[in-house]
């Protein structure tokens, strides 16, 4: 019976794992923006070790978001597949039917 009950996931389809990354890609936009600004501060005052630091974490942020943007495209391409495999393209008004 609990198997039957399993607790639903963002990734039980791919339209809920495109939402996951959509959202992980926002948040890492977002940090980015900060560490920037701290940069700049960091550079204004001087701080050196705070600095190349932060250029570490500037670094590490566009890793992640390259693959992030990566996984999203893998995401995106596997959907148009699977809508092209089972027909599951959405018709538009002007289509007809058989």
């Amino acid at each position: 019976m609990a198997n039957e009950e399993q607790e639903r996931t963002p990734f039980d389809s791919i339209e809920g794992s495109l939402e996951y990354i959509g959202l992980l890609r926002e948040v890492i936009q977002k940090t980015r923006t900060t560490i920037h600004a701290d940069v700049t501060t960091a550079s204004a005052e001087g701080a050196a070790r705070r600095l190349e630091a932060l250029q570490l974490v500037v670094y590490k942020l566009d890793r992640l978001a390259w693959h992030v943007d990566a996984s999203h495209r893998i995401l995106n391409d596997l959907r148009t597949l699977r809508r092209l495999l089972l027909d599951e393209r959405p018709r538009r008004p002007d289509q007809r039917t058989g």
